[in-house]
């Protein structure tokens, strides 16, 4: 018999309560003057744990209090489309060097980018699994190709692209973007081709064959 407490109902419950530690966390001010001080850390560091803080906390939908509204969701983002486009355009308003200008100066900005940035990790950690191969590589071949646009443009700019980042930081970013952009498609790549390999490896009857 299964226990009535194992360890799906503990992970539900430890992956939301990691999220709201990490976004306290990344709100603290020393925590967010820190992240910011740098452009590097502000959009890898910073954006990344947001992303990850909306991630586990989209994990405590899955319960039966939220079964209504979860159904509801999904009925308006079938195979994860609408919840990836969602990603896709807020991280690409987010590298634009004017918001994270602003980011810096205005409250109301820097709340904004916060939100955004929790709910495009809500969106991707709800979306992913159901958008399925053809619908995953559309958005990686739209998102990923960005990424390396931006990355190429800081590092070749001949002049500073943020007022408040010096050069050789934004070169430091642009050149971190190329290789991340890279390494998500290769880790990707290769997780789906051991995916279809363990498919393959199920599917074959093991056993010896009936005379």
């Amino acid at each position: 018999m299964t226990p009535p407490h194992g360890d799906q109902p503990l992970r539900k419950t430890w992956q939301p309560f990691l999220g709201c530690v990490l976004l306290v966390v990344l709100l603290l001010p020393p925590v967010r003057h820190a992240s910011e001080a740098s452009m590097t850390a502000h959009m890898l560091l910073q954006y990344s744990g947001l992303l990850l803080a909306g991630g586990w906390l989209a994990h405590g939908v899955v319960g039966p209090a939220f079964s209504g509204w979860r159904r509801r969701l999904h009925d308006c983002n079938e195979l994860g489309v609408a919840g990836l486009l969602y990603v896709a355009l807020t991280l690409a308003v987010l590298m634009v060097p004017r918001v994270l200008d602003l980011a810096l100066v205005d409250l109301r900005i820097e709340g904004l980018k916060f939100v955004a940035l929790l709910m495009a990790g809500m969106a991707l950690r709800l979306s992913w699994r159901r958008a399925g191969v053809v619908v995953q590589a559309f958005f990686l071949g739209h998102v990923l190709p960005m990424m390396v646009v931006v990355g190429t443009l800081y590092q070749d700019a001949p002049a500073r692209v943020c007022n408040a980042y010096r050069l050789d930081d934004q070169q430091t970013l642009g050149m971190a973007l190329c290789w991340i952009s890279g390494a998500v498609a290769a880790l990707w790549l290769l997780h789906l081709g051991l995916q279809r390999r363990a498919t393959a490896r199920d599917a074959t009857p093991s056993g010896p064959s009936p005379a």
